[in-house]
């Protein structure tokens, strides 16, 4: 257990006030011991989608920081359990090194494995719901250990059962990845281009792999100590989905940018939240330069606190984009991290 911290240095926004109590868990017991203790608390391992008020948290923040994975091979697939607090770019990569395929397009994500199936953590057209099949959480209100099977998590866009809810605490996670030297289909066109290939080819794993890190790095969007423009929360908000009925009206009011990108979402379309940020008055960099709270010069999904800046400063400043959003395209942004003891 450690002193009172500022958790700042556990966050890559690298904001947040002090903690009320601080305990840092190495193993799966460590973990039970300290959820057992109750009262408020607050579970972090990557820091990385979570804004913390400056204020701080007052109860117990608990650092999960267990790591481990372990492997069963089966019927041409791999049963791969990985320990929440172990990073999850470092699970990618040993599941490309191995000839794994599906997670190879999650490349570069920062955070931790406990952390992706909270948010359905996903991108270039690959998400953890589709190779997921077990999670193995603490569930608070029974006081003991659940194994929840993939068809109960309640996996969306970049939700589930377990975010924004207190009940359950990610232990560990179980993926059913391929035996295979190529990835799953590209399914995203970015990436594709990349690689030159056509959407719905495959390529190399270690390709695949290279390329991902390679546009997420341009968008400052893997973890650099020297590149400000990656102490961020990733994308701060969510691509909006917005009803299929009311899509004519938004490309009417964006008629002047050309049609806005758009992919099908059931009945409804999902936009892209950075082209509408853009169009919307808001570029890359914009922010207050003298404190460093400004959007990414990279890419303007990303909020990011390049200096001195204040949770409270990133929040009006996310607080200006949605309205400007809502006032230029009638679209409601949503934030993607979750807000510890602050609010949009």
């Amino acid at each position: 257990m450690h002193e009172p911290a500022t958790l700042a240095a556990f966050t890559t926004l690298r904001l947040g006030g002090p903690a009320g109590r601080l305990i840092e868990a190495t193993t799966e017991a460590e973990t039970l011991a300290a959820l057992r203790l109750g009262g408020d608390q607050l579970i972090l391992a990557g820091g990385s989608n979570v804004v913390v008020a400056d204020e701080g948290f007052p109860g117990t923040v608990v650092l999960l920081r267990e790591r481990g994975m372990r492997t069963e091979i089966h019927d041409g697939g791999v049963s791969l359990t990985v320990a929440a607090g172990h990073p999850w770019d470092e699970v990618v990569a040993a599941a490309v090194s191995s000839g794994w395929s599906g997670i190879e397009s999650l490349s570069g994500i920062p955070g931790s494995a406990g952390a992706t199936p909270i948010q359905n953590v996903g991108a270039y057209g690959q998400e953890v719901a589709e190779t997921i099949t077990e999670v193995r959480v603490y569930d608070r209100e029974r006081d003991e250990i659940v194994a929840i099977p993939a068809a109960g998590c309640g996996f969306e866009y970049r939700s589930s059962i377990f975010k924004h809810r207190a009940r359950f605490v990610v232990l560990a996670v179980t993926f059913r990845l391929t035996v295979a030297a190529d990835s799953r289909p590209i399914a995203y066109a970015e990436l594709a281009r990349t690689l030159g290939v056509e959407p719905g080819a495959t390529a190399p794993l270690e390709e695949v792999r290279s390329a991902v890190l390679k546009l997420r790095a341009g968008k400052g969007m893997v973890l650099d100590p020297a590149d400000p423009d990656t102490y961020s929360v990733g994308s701060f908000f969510t691509n909006p989905i917005v009803p299929a009925v009311d899509f004519p009206r938004v490309c009417a009011l964006a008629a002047e940018f050309g049609t806005p990108p758009s992919w099908p979402a059931r009945d409804a379309v999902k936009l892209s939240a950075a082209w509408l940020i853009e169009r919307a008055g808001f570029v890359k960099g914009y922010g207050d330069q003298a404190t460093g709270v400004t959007l990414s010069g990279k890419h303007t999904l990303a909020l990011t606190n390049r200096g001195t800046g204040t949770t409270a400063a990133l929040l009006d400043l996310a607080r200006e984009i949605r309205a400007g959003v809502r006032a230029r395209f009638g679209v409601e942004l949503h934030p993607e991290p979750v807000l510890v003891n602050c609010a949009l």
